[in-house]
């Protein structure tokens, strides 16, 4: 069995300068995991620990920064005075600086602006939500930061951050007291620190809808819009927030109101999803990642890429179900359905060792107990009663914020404007209610003024 040992530090946006804290957190992270100890290269750290498959990584996010290092608990007196030595006693080597920082600008300019619309949307109404707040960036940094970050400020950030005040350590598996009390012990060559500051971190809420259109040459749009809400996992009304983001649009799911209305009745594109917690990597896999918690959160619906003649109407589609969700609440069996699947889905989110630890980790930070049990409790006395409350006071259909991807933007930009009727064809026979519907929901006003609609060429997003 595979032990787990997972260090986190407060995670670091401080002061912004061209060398923006994201910017020096993510690569810091990079360098104390993917670059050499004082004693060997990343080489030779590589070379021993692919017979002991053991890994050692990092993720850098808002608040915190996790690093992971996983290995068979017969291999763990090898394994970690190894790895801590990476932590503990880098050897800063230039080339290993170089090496990481083109890494993490292709990640920004090649992986995620230039290749992956889908993540590039739901990020950047991240930014657009909490701009000018220590979340409006992306976890990467931007193309002028990365240019202008030198190693001395990386080994700054790492002297200031990764300190005994800023951390929290969680080890799974069949370690013993021995193994965990070296390892603590070990930990103690870290300065003492203080605790990182938290500055205060609250969303735009814009009055009426903004949308920001991507410009960019791709062949289907994609559409992400949302609010700040101020439910977090601590909040009383998350279980039932939760219950409402299942039933509107599960990850992934098929069970959804929004992927039913979109994809599976209209055959729109692949699927329609919704969140009230961050999501990073969605495109890639079924469960979020623990470790990305967060003081604020979004309400957020993701419709991925639709044909560009489409655009308009998916739009409309998805605000049309959740001005229906927030008029009408869920019935007592959609309810009742969403909450059973829910019971029995925390423990599949949860199922491994890595998820299990770090939703441990998550649940101290946010001050709540044990993500399963919080949770199950939670679902065992929610009433429906209670969940339509909580969509009244926390849902609004009105005052978003929208990302759209496009390639025609200053088509798309007077579209939206003009707000007049979105046509739909359908390749086969429909209905004569859906196709009733989609005459009422095709005139559907956004009443989106044009000094609401920007557009921003792809070149400068991310850029600065």
């Amino acid at each position: 069995m595979a032990d787990e040992l997972l260090v986190e530090d407060g995670g670091g946006v401080r002061t912004i300068t061209i060398n923006r804290p994201e910017v020096k957190n993510a690569l810091t992270a990079a360098m104390l995991t993917q670059a050499g100890s004082a004693l060997m290269t990343i080489d030779q750290i590589d070379a021993e620990l692919y017979p002991m498959a053991g890994t050692f990584t990092a993720r850098a996010d808002k608040e915190m920064t996790s690093i992971t290092g996983v290995i068979h608990r017969d291999n763990w007196n090898k394994f970690v005075p190894l790895v801590l030595e990476q932590l503990l006693h880098n050897g800063w080597r230039q080339e290993d600086f170089e090496r990481l920082k083109t890494r993490q600008m292709n990640a920004l300019v090649q992986d995620l602006r230039s290749s992956n619309e889908e993540e590039l949307g739901k990020e950047r109404l991240q930014m657009n939500v909490f701009r000018g707040t220590p979340y409006g960036h992306v976890a990467l940094g931007t193309v002028a930061g990365l240019r202008a970050i030198t190693l001395e400020d990386v080994k700054a950030f790492a002297r200031s951050m990764y300190t005994r005040a800023n951390l929290t350590v969680g080890v799974s598996g069949d370690a013993s007291d021995q193994m965990v009390s070296d390892l603590t012990a070990r930990l103690q060559v870290l300065p003492a620190g203080a605790a990182a500051p938290r500055p205060a971190v609250e969303g735009r809420r814009p009055m009426g809808m903004e949308v920001e259109i991507l410009e960019k040459d791709t062949r289907a749009d994609a559409i992400s819009f949302g609010f700040p809400i101020e439910v977090t996992r601590s909040h009383p009304d998350f279980v039932a927030l939760s219950v409402v983001r299942s039933w509107l649009g599960e990850h992934r799911l098929s069970s959804g109101q929004l992927y039913q209305r979109i994809r599976e009745e209209r055959g729109m594109n692949y699927g329609d999803y919704a969140y009230i917690e961050a999501f990073p990597r969605g495109m890639f896999q079924f469960f979020p990642d623990p470790n990305v918690a967060r003081r604020r959160q979004l309400f957020e619906i993701w419709i991925r890429p639709v044909v560009p003649a489409n655009a308009q109407m998916s739009l409309r589609i998805a605000l049309f179900e959740l001005q229906k969700l927030i008029k009408d609440g869920l019935t007592k069996e959609q309810f009742e359905g969403t909450r059973d699947y829910l019971m029995k889905n925390v423990y599949v989110m949860t199922a491994r060792q890595d998820q299990q630890l770090g939703y441990e980790l998550d649940s101290k930070w946010y001050g709540i107990p044990g993500f399963t049990e919080y949770m199950r409790a939670g679902l065992s006395k929610l009433t429906v009663e209670r969940v339509n409350a909580a969509i009244k006071r926390h849902l609004n259909a009105e005052n978003l914020s929208v990302v759209i991807i496009a390639k025609d933007a200053q088509a798309l930009k007077q579209a939206l404007v003009a707000d007049g009727f979105s046509p739909i064809k359908y390749d086969g026979a429909k209905d004569k209610a859906l196709l009733d519907e989609d005459r009422v929901i095709g005139g559907l006003k956004l009443g989106i003024p044009e000094s609401h609609v920007t557009v921003t060429p792809i070149a400068d997003v991310f850029a600065k």
